[in-house]
């Protein structure tokens, strides 16, 4: 089944669910985060809440909630010389995920749905398998709580062939999903794409123009937090569509 449009969403449910998941984008942002000292990257669930939000409940409660939450966060967590920034990068983000998401194209057959979600799975398996081996393999040190603490909360060892048996799975079962229950899954994905690399291109923009830092470095990090937001964000957001028989 598509993702359900917004325009079938009460006014007064998306006021409400704005009241509660602008938090709970804040709180994800801020509870649980990875440091990988080969990058010197941070990496944190956030996404992941921004895009259960945008598409449950559209693009206007996606944008308020992503870009005021993590906004928050930024605030709460002292760097408060990205909030302006990430008010405006998340919102457009979570904007666009949730208007993608309620505004399913029209292809000529299920075969055309089968193939598009078939290769939607195999670009999201290799790209999961390359950042991750790349950029999120080796020692990381792991951060939990609100405050996070000073000291890692622990420390783990990823061996690149973590991410590439993650790379994989993701494929088969993307692949298997739109074989088996819905041909149209592909879509969600895209539209995930379409918000997720907004921000990968709104954050390098605006540390590289108005920070005068060297953004580069940035970009598979963000990348990978855009693919670990998808992976854990569509099952989710299914099984919550399932439950509330939507």
């Amino acid at each position: 089944m598509a993702v359900q449009s917004s325009k079938k969403t009460p006014t007064t449910l998306k006021i409400a669910a704005a009241a509660v998941f602008t938090p709970l984008v804040c709180i994800a942002t801020m509870i649980f985060s990875v440091y990988v000292p080969h990058t010197r990257g941070f990496f944190n669930i956030g996404e992941t809440m921004v895009y259960i939000t945008a598409l449950l409940f559209g693009p206007l409660t996606g944008a308020f909630a992503g870009g005021v939450g993590s906004a928050l966060a930024d605030i709460l967590l002292g760097y408060t010389q990205y909030w302006p920034g990430t008010l405006i990068i998340k919102a457009c983000e979570g904007a666009i995920v949730g208007f993608l998401g309620g505004k399913l194209p029209k292809f000529k057959s299920k075969t055309q749905w089968t193939s598009f979600t078939i290769l939607m799975g195999v670009s999201v398996g290799l790209l999961l398998g390359f950042i991750g081996s790349e950029y999120y393999s080796g020692p990381v040190n792991t951060y939990f709580g609100i405050p996070p603490p000073e000291n890692p909360t622990f420390t783990i060892y990823i061996p690149k062939a973590f991410w590439y048996a993650i790379g994989g799975a993701t494929a088969f079962l993307i692949i298997l999903m739109g074989f088996v229950f819905e041909p149209e899954f592909g879509w969600t994905i895209i539209s995930i794409f379409a918000g997720g690399l907004t921000m990968v291109l709104g954050y390098f923009l605006y540390e590289q123009l108005i920070l005068g830092v060297l953004a580069v470095a940035e970009i598979p990090i963000n990348i990978g937090q855009m693919l670990v937001g998808l992976i854990v964000a569509i099952p989710v957001t299914k099984a919550i569509r399932r439950y509330l028989g939507t």
